[in-house]
């Protein structure tokens, strides 16, 4: 996976990072954010256990963002002005990929 222009996670980043600086100023949509990125991260690694220190996989959320992303538009979902699960889970996710710099060319 690359940061080419149709990367996921480089798609997802330039659409949905701007509701990052949105939500930082309301603690409910912080809290939501939380409970997002925490849902994203059991999905992709179940038993937390196991996985202590273990960072987000840049190639295992873009495949995530991908079937994610289908399927919205499997269901014909657009993108509401304020905050549904949809884009509260894409915001988690641009979150996740600033957190552990997964478009960071170097890595």
């Amino acid at each position: 996976m690359n940061d080419s222009p149709g990367c996921p996670l480089a798609d997802v980043a330039a659409a949905y990072a701007p509701r990052l600086s949105e939500c930082s100023s309301e603690p409910g949509l912080v809290a939501a954010l939380d409970q997002h990125a925490a849902a994203v991260c059991d999905a992709l690694v179940p038993d937390r256990r196991g996985a202590r220190g273990r960072s987000v996989g840049r190639e295992e959320l873009g495949d995530y963002v991908l079937g994610f992303t289908d399927r919205l538009a499997e269901v014909a979902w657009t993108e509401p002005a304020g905050h549904d699960f949809a884009t509260l889970r894409l915001t988690a996710v641009c979150r996740l990929i600033r957190d552990h710099d997964l478009l960071d060319t170097g890595r």
